[in-house]
């Protein structure tokens, strides 16, 4: 089991975590198996979705403020950050990538990021790198 932190900048951004997690299934030399990746955070998310244009991760975020407004929520009374719990919750904080010749198997495109919803942050991501 590996552990990452990431620091976010803004309060909602898509921050591209690939590389760190390739490098962390290189070095298990695992030919083949699974990576699982999680983040022990109620406010962040992680997705797996476009990496080669940031406009993806503007939309997605943009998108998700339409869907998710802040600032109308029973626990907003709390502590302000009910939508960021709410968009954490929809995406999920946990993928799973097949590892295939010591290398996750993600399309030409793809790219794992942690969705931060609640920044800027520290934040804290488990991988577990699983032989099949």
């Amino acid at each position: 089991m590996y552990e990452i932190i990431v620091n976010s900048k803004d309060k909602n951004e898509l921050i591209d975590i690939t590389s760190k997690i390739q490098e962390l299934v290189a070095k298990s030399n695992v030919k083949e198996g699974i990576c699982n990746i999680f983040t022990t955070h109620a406010t962040a998310s992680l997705i797996i979705n476009e990496n080669a244009d940031p406009n993806i991760c503007t939309d997605t975020i943009n998108a998700l403020d339409k869907l998710v407004p802040e600032g109308i929520w029973k626990h907003d009374r709390i502590d302000g950050n009910a939508a960021a719990h709410i968009k954490a919750a929809i995406i999920g904080c946990d993928k799973t990538v097949p590892v295939k010749d010591n290398k996750l198997v993600l399309g030409t495109w793809q790219g794992i990021m942690l969705a931060e919803w609640d920044g800027p942050r520290e934040r804290k991501v488990i991988v577990n790198i699983i032989k099949s």
